[in-house]
């Protein structure tokens, strides 16, 4: 589903080939017309046929209120038939695992509706800046306060990811429209630097000064630099997707097409590669804890990993909601792990000590997923969100016995 004003004209033709190339069908009965002209004109039919479900009209109505809005009679008959033919799937459900930390999760529904909100940030004054990719804008968040204000991107740009400079820009990688982008808050100023890889996906700014980024689909990875506007793009291995910088300087990324972690020289742009044994190993994303060790999500196989770069070793562990979890984010606060399960319905926030090897977990309040980047403030509290559900989330830990 998606906004009644600005996403959907912006997506129209994608829709269409999507809708088109759906060969599913929706089970009979009332409310299917309102589905179909409603919900398809944004989804496949199938993101609603293989979904998790809910067991409750309630429960389908509040996460339709986060897409669009709908006259109550609408959203009744919807989420009605909704509940009937799609309940909650059990083999989906996580398996959480009781600890001795107490967290709180606040979360903000972002105020343009279906705009897939992704990837929040801290800027330096301490707002929270996110991205609504399939609106192609960017927001902003008071936390004190909860006030949202919403910047519009180039209607293409389609905005991955978002990260801030110093002196509080706002950098986006231009996803649709292969740029890099920056906006000044304070001016509403965009610029853009195109590139020569068609689809820009994870950004992160270095010590040196420069932004380098992850090019999934092309293969490639970039670094510009922001006082001239000098890029340049390297080739690498398939699917680079996060990217993170070590304690001695290096870049290491993560690589979504091969089992392989890489690091790359910030100056040379020269990239070393470490194999992971299982060749099914598919790796969204990873950190870097303190002792220069990289902690990953194998993503394929339901498993948490560390890889020592001094020997070149790995460690796996499997994640408490087995196999098809598909862990996805990840961050490292104080040298302890935090990731979420993101195969799971709700979405799984779970936290691995190394020093003791165990897990605990906690459902996400809105967890229909899915959180696909994560970052941790000046005050080791954990920044989410929700794209199916369109909210923006804070994890504040509160105590431990």
């Amino acid at each position: 589903m998606g906004s009644v004003t600005g996403v959907f004209s912006r997506s129209l033709l994608l829709v269409a080939l999507a809708v088109s190339a759906d060969a599913q069908v929706l089970p009979d009965g009332e409310g299917k017309a309102l589905v179909e002209k409603l919900c398809i004109s944004c989804h496949s039919t199938s993101r609603i046929v293989n979904s998790a479900g809910f067991d409750s009209a309630e429960e389908w109505r509040g996460l339709i209120g986060s897409m669009i809005k709908l006259a109550d009679p609408q959203a009744h008959s919807i989420s009605e038939y909704l509940a009937a033919n799609f309940p909650a799937k059990e083999e989906r459900k996580p398996t959480l695992i009781d600890g001795p930390l107490e967290i709180n999760i606040e979360e903000w529904i972002a105020p343009t509706l279906g705009q897939r909100s992704r990837d929040p940030v801290e800027a330096p004054d301490g707002s929270i800046w996110w991205t609504g990719m399939w609106a192609s804008l960017t927001g902003r968040l008071d936390p004190e306060t909860g006030d949202m204000q919403e910047f519009y991107l180039p209607p293409a740009a389609r905005p991955h990811s978002i990260v801030p400079d110093d002196g509080g820009n706002i950098w986006y990688t231009g996803n649709g429209n292969a740029t890099i982008g920056k906006l000044d808050p304070l001016t509403g100023l965009i610029t853009e630097y195109p590139t020569e890889a068609r689809d820009p996906h994870t950004a992160i700014f270095h010590p040196n000064g420069h932004l380098y980024f992850t090019s999934q689909h092309a293969g490639m990875l970039g670094r510009l630099d922001p006082a001239t506007g000098a890029l340049q793009e390297v080739k690498t291995r398939a699917k680079p997707y996060g990217i993170k910088v070590g304690p001695d300087g290096r870049l290491w990324i993560a690589h979504n097409g091969t089992n392989a972690i890489a690091v790359m020289d910030p100056g040379s742009m020269e990239i070393e590669y470490f194999e992971i044994p299982d060749e099914k190993t598919r790796i969204r994303r990873l950190d870097i804890a303190s002792d220069g060790r990289v902690w990953y999500v194998n993503s394929s196989l339901g498993r948490i990993g560390v890889l020592d770069p001094s020997t070149g070793s790995t460690q796996e562990w499997p994640s408490p909601s087995g196999p098809k979890s598909h862990p996805y984010a990840i961050a490292i606060i104080d040298d302890v792990v935090w990731y979420n399960e993101s195969g799971m319905r709700p979405d799984a926030l779970v936290r691995f000590d190394p020093s003791t090897e165990s897990f605990q977990s906690w459902a996400i309040p809105s967890g229909v997923g899915i959180v696909r980047h994560v970052w941790v403030t000046r005050e080791g509290e954990l920044l989410i969100h929700q794209s199916s559900s369109n909210r923006i989330g804070r994890v504040t830990i509160e105590s431990s016995d």
